[in-house]
């Protein structure tokens, strides 16, 4: 759902309601982009002037869906039809004067379909808003800014940002004002509460922040901004790049999440003040978290490895988590399913007692996927009153804390090992499977070319 201030829109005196098409001519909007994601998070959309508007919310904009891509049909499934949400409509007149977005729940033959990233977050939190809960969720979106050379190399598109330690760089930031600004002034355009804007530990990378909101709407505004950044930095010649490990030495780009639990107006994760230790909940834990809250940080490192085939979906993401150090000392992507306090070495780091950040994302997962399983485990453990235990120190891990997958493909092993967030996907352990041997196949995909690493390694080892 877009904050932006709407005009007066008239309802139709047909209908008696306010349809696309209302809303749409409301904002001056001509064209409008119907948008959904495949399991990937590449985003799908075919371009709808206005005139047709009303085919598009009545269901006539048919897909091919295998075509679109990873979205669990095949070649002689029936279309997909994008239903388009109204609530997210999104008027991107900075993109193209007269454009907007809206995200759509793709259905088949009348009905939701559950391989839809989209339609598998909503159908978790209807899950949870079954047990009277709401969830709320803040992303932190990182991501390079570079450009490909002629040789199939990428370079820093600010050729002068080559610091090992450019993180908050002052220098950095005012270099890139005209991107960065330009981002900001959308974000803030759309009420999106864009709050900071720096320069992030590697070279050439940035991060952009806005307000948290309801689980669907940050879902939806991570999807919108990313196309946003992709856009605009095209537009100035350069590409912005949400690959986990672009380059070797440096640090890679997460994609971190901040969850909380709500019914209602009731924050569920602050534990009860009224204890000597700071809270009746907490157990001498000290941060200050409600029972509750423990049981869903514990679902979490339960299932941390089979959370990881969605939190870091792709090859190339455990060339960020498996790195030892990088130019600038950190890597800052956990290697062990850990909690702790304000510590940013731990997969759950805990900053305050309203809200937990869980880390080991990175910049390629797919929202609405990433935020889905999270829910979903967490809420195991809240219905198990699952204990995580004491919170580890700073830059340390209990013992027996679950290592997080070496690789992509024991991500996939992990993911098939563990019922619970195998059939977190609509509730249907066969949509992870899957998902689960479309990412084997990648990694395989991958694993079948001989790297220019091999040949230096072995042509003439014997």
């Amino acid at each position: 759902m877009t904050s932006v201030a709407t005009p007066a829109v008239s309802v139709s005196p047909l209908t008696d309601r306010i349809s696309l098409a209302d809303i749409a001519r409301a904002h001056d909007v001509r064209f409008i982009l119907a948008t959904f994601v495949d399991m990937t998070g590449k985003p799908c959309a075919k371009l709808v002037p206005v005139e047709a508007a009303d085919e598009l919310e009545a269901g006539a904009m048919g897909f091919a869906g295998y075509a679109a891509g990873l979205i669990g049909q095949k070649p002689q499934d029936a279309d997909l039809i994008a239903v388009p949400d109204l609530a997210s409509f999104t008027p991107v007149p900075f993109i193209r004067d007269g454009l907007a977005i809206i995200h759509c729940d793709p259905h088949v033959n009348g009905q939701p379909w559950p391989y839809a990233p989209r339609v598998i977050l909503k159908n978790t939190l209807a899950r949870l808003a079954d047990q009277g809960m709401q969830a709320k969720i803040g992303a932190e979106v990182e991501y390079f800014l570079v450009n490909k050379n002629d040789d199939g190399t990428l370079s820093t598109a600010d050729a002068r940002d080559d610091s090992p330690r450019p993180c908050y760089d002052a220098r950095g930031v005012t270099r890139m004002y005209d991107h960065l600004t330009s981002i900001s002034e959308a974000m803030n355009g759309l009420g999106w509460g864009n709050y900071a804007n720096d320069h992030e530990d590697a070279a050439g990378q940035f991060e952009q922040n806005f307000n948290y909101a309801d689980a669907l709407t940050t879902a939806d505004r991570v999807v919108t901004l990313r196309y946003i950044l992709n856009i605009l930095a095209e537009q100035r010649g350069m590409t912005a790049t949400f690959m986990p490990k672009p380059f070797t030495d440096r640090t890679g780009t997460g994609l971190h999440f901040h969850l909380s639990l709500w019914s209602g107006a009731e924050a569920l994760f602050p534990g009860d003040d009224s204890g000597d230790d700071g809270g009746a909940d907490d157990g001498g834990r000290g941060l200050g978290l409600s029972g509750l809250a423990y049981s869903f940080i514990a679902g979490i490192l339960e299932h941390a490895p089979a959370l990881q085939a969605f939190l870091a979906p792709t090859v190339n993401s455990y060339k960020r988590s498996g790195a030892t150090t990088s130019s600038s000392g950190a890597t800052w992507s956990p290697r062990k399913a850990s909690f702790g306090g304000n510590d940013r070495t731990h997969m759950i780091r805990v900053p305050d007692n309203k809200r937990i950040e869980l880390r080991s994302g990175d910049g390629s997962a797919n929202p609405y996927l990433a935020i889905a399983t999270a829910i979903s485990a967490g809420l195991d453990g809240v219905e198990k009153a699952a204990d995580p235990g004491q919170p580890s120190g700073p830059g340390e891990s209990r013992p027996d804390a679950h290592l997080l997958p070496a690789t992509l493909l024991h991500a996939v092993e992990a993911l098939r090992r563990d019922p619970v967030i195998l059939a977190s996907l609509s509730g249907d352990a066969e949509i992870g499977k899957y998902y689960a041997d479309a990412k084997e196949e990648e990694f395989l995909s991958w694993h079948n070319q001989v790297s220019d690493w091999e040949i230096r390694t072995y042509l003439t080892s014997i």
